[in-house]
């Protein structure tokens, strides 16, 4: 590139979508909504994505129904999301809405693990936030693959749901920091996750977790330990906290790096080690525990995970 052309480029409108300079900004935006509606040929309820609207490299594949019917249920849809890139860089801004309607039941769920990558050397930040609200009645599966941070990577994570009523909530998010099987561990940058969760406007979890290995925490037995991989998986509506944790030390081996807890109607199952396929395998495992007693039915695998 010629100082001309690197001096236009910079030089460019910030809404372009084409900085080359510390103010640089990439927008990618997905809306989804899904309603309960009756099929035409039996008028059973199936959920329905209704609406699908998205700026720039964010998309969802076709709806699939894997699910066996089950009476007084609407069939499941599930939904896998898209980032052609499959990653974020310096400058990317994703965001993702998603509306459960009432009697409406989603799953949504990545077809791969997103990575983070090292931030340039300006040091400009990525960004992705999450909306997620139900309403009363429904429920929303959110079960996105893994996360893997690279080294250097700056930017920050925003999961913010609102559940209404009756609605119920299951999901997890799993990081994993630095790529150890290259020798290549999370040394620099700084990464921020941030987590709400409420109900009727209140709030039942707040959290906000720096990672950032220039700090004690990151290190220290009190804090991240020095671990590389960590995952937190919810869960708010259930009616028997006491019984879904009793079925979650019953399906997962009592030694291994988790633990779990309730709150405010919320249970957190925590995960914190070194190894990305244990993490995957607690939360499936979890997931499987728990999804019975939420909605009255079995685990079914969307079929993205197999491939």
């Amino acid at each position: 590139m010629t100082a001309e052309t690197a001096r236009h480029w910079q030089a460019a409108p910030v809404d372009s979508g084409h900085r080359f300079d510390a103010t640089r900004r990439w927008d990618a935006s997905l809306s989804l909504e899904f309603a309960a509606r009756a099929t035409d040929a039996d008028s059973r309820m199936r959920t329905r994505l209704t609406r699908a609207r998205h700026h720039g490299p964010l998309r969802v594949q076709r709806p699939f129904y894997p699910e066996p019917r089950l009476a007084g249920q609407a069939d499941p849809c599930h939904v896998y999301l898209l980032h052609p890139p499959g990653g974020l860089v310096s400058g990317d801004a994703l965001k993702i809405d998603a509306t459960v309607a009432p009697m409406a039941h989603a799953v949504l769920t990545t077809p791969a693990a997103t990575k983070l990558y090292r931030a340039d050397s300006r040091g400009v930040v990525w960004s992705q936030t999450n909306r997620l609200e139900v309403e009363d009645g429904g429920v929303l599966e959110w079960l996105p693959q893994e996360t893997i941070a690279f080294d250097g990577s700056r930017g920050e994570q925003r999961t913010d749901i609102d559940l209404h009523g009756s609605a119920r909530c299951l999901g997890w998010e799993i990081m994993a920091l630095g790529r150890p099987a290259s020798h290549l561990p999370f040394e620099s940058g700084r990464i921020e996750q941030r987590f709400q969760l409420t109900h009727d406007g209140r709030p039942l979890w707040i959290e906000r977790q720096p990672l950032d290995p220039m700090h004690p925490r990151f290190t220290g037995r009190w804090g991240q330990g020095g671990a590389t991989v960590q995952a937190t998986l919810w869960a708010a509506g259930l009616n028997d906290l006491r019984q879904a944790v009793d079925n979650l030390r019953d399906a997962i081996p009592a030694a291994g790096n988790w633990a779990v807890t309730q709150r405010h109607g919320v249970l957190l199952l925590r995960y914190l080690g070194d190894s990305r396929n244990e993490a995957w395998a607690l939360c499936r495992a979890a997931w499987q525990a728990i999804r019975p007693l939420m909605i009255a039915r079995d685990a079914c695998e969307p079929r993205i995970w197999r491939t």
